[in-house]
């Protein structure tokens, strides 16, 4: 298979590209910065230089002999400070059209664009699968279902597959999003704010990976939805208890309210922001105490033979491990 990957200087498509290319496919690699690729042409990855925004860029890097039969969309403007709306919306939504059409003119036959379960914001009757309403709640997770939206009448209108993937929170060795929460348990200053009882659902990267790869490859993933998700939901309490005891420390026992801090975060984005400085706390960071996340991959288990391997108290290690190793924690 000749696949390209965008997003593959981050922590998804670079286990994603890795993973490909270690499977005997041709892997190419659109990356605004090649320095920062690390190890991807060693591991025979094609480095493409270029911005997906880009229209040049995008027919180069699936120029070539042969063309593209899979394109794997990962890159997007996550959460940062100081990035305006109208950068997430290039990025996250008209982007994932430009991609498409290029991928039908190179003779791909599908794309995979990788949306989040953030699409469904708090869920209230959990566990949600994919029919479960959509309350996007900020800017990142309002792009990401514009470009889910882009994405399906793009393909409908070019007559190319379209398979979107909507992981849950995302942890493994060499992640830094949920870097925080491990460090914070581990050192024991990690204070729960509220009664900690929403439920969190998290995904091994490998695990991920795989779903990713069956979006691509299986022929009943074409122009279907799949949440993927590891095995196992806890609740907040249980999540870090269970860091706690890999970690071997005793689990957090403070819990504070949840009001005075969402205060302050409202209160801090409005002072930092304007000079895109990333503020010491701001209300995303709490309503991670606050939203409940649980999901249901039936869907993906019986579509397209979608099964986590890792279990959590496994992939905790995996990450402690490396966290460590490399004297992160």
């Amino acid at each position: 298979m000749r696949a390209l990957v965008t997003g593959a200087t981050g922590f998804t498509g670079g286990h994603l590209a890795r993973a490909l290319a270690s499977s005997g496919h041709q892997v190419r690699a659109l990356v605004r910065d090649p320095s920062r690729a690390g190890d991807l042409a060693d591991r025979g990855v094609e480095l493409v230089a270029g911005d997906l925004r880009d229209a040049s860029a995008l027919a180069r890097a699936m120029a070539g002999p042969g063309g593209i039969d899979v394109v794997y969309h990962i890159a997007a403007i996550y959460r940062q400070a100081g990035v305006s709306r109208d950068a997430y919306r290039a990025v996250n939504a008209t982007a994932v059209g430009q991609i498409i059409e290029a991928a039908k003119g190179a003779g791909a036959r599908r794309v995979v664009h990788c949306s989040t379960v953030g699409v469904h914001g708090d869920v209230e009757h959990p566990p949600a699968n994919e029919d479960a309403p959509l309350k996007p709640g900020d800017i990142y997770q309002v792009t990401k279902l514009e470009g889910e939206r882009i994405a399906r009448d793009t393909g409908a209108r070019l007559g190319i597959e379209v398979t979107i993937a909507r992981p849950t929170g995302i942890y493994g060795p060499g992640d830094r999003r949920l870097l925080k929460l491990f460090r914070g348990v581990a050192r024991r200053r990690f204070p729960i704010l509220g009664r900690g009882e929403i439920y969190y659902h998290l995904t091994y990267i490998d695990d991920l990976v795989d779903g990713l790869r069956l979006c691509g490859e299986h022929p009943a993933a074409a122009n279907r939805t799949y949440i993927l998700a590891g095995g196992e939901v806890t609740t907040l309490n249980e999540l870090v208890a269970l860091i706690a005891g890999v970690a071997g420390v005793p689990p957090p026992r403070l819990h504070l309210p949840v009001w005075p801090f969402w205060i302050a975060g409202a209160a801090c984005e409005a002072l930092c922001a304007p000079f895109g400085i990333e503020p010491p706390i701001y209300r995303r960071r709490v309503d991670f105490y606050t939203k409940s996340r649980a999901f249901d991959i039936t869907r993906a288990r019986q579509e397209i033979g979608y099964a986590p391997r890792v279990a959590l108290a496994d992939g905790i290690k995996r990450t402690l491990d490396w966290y460590r190793e490399h004297g992160w924690i």
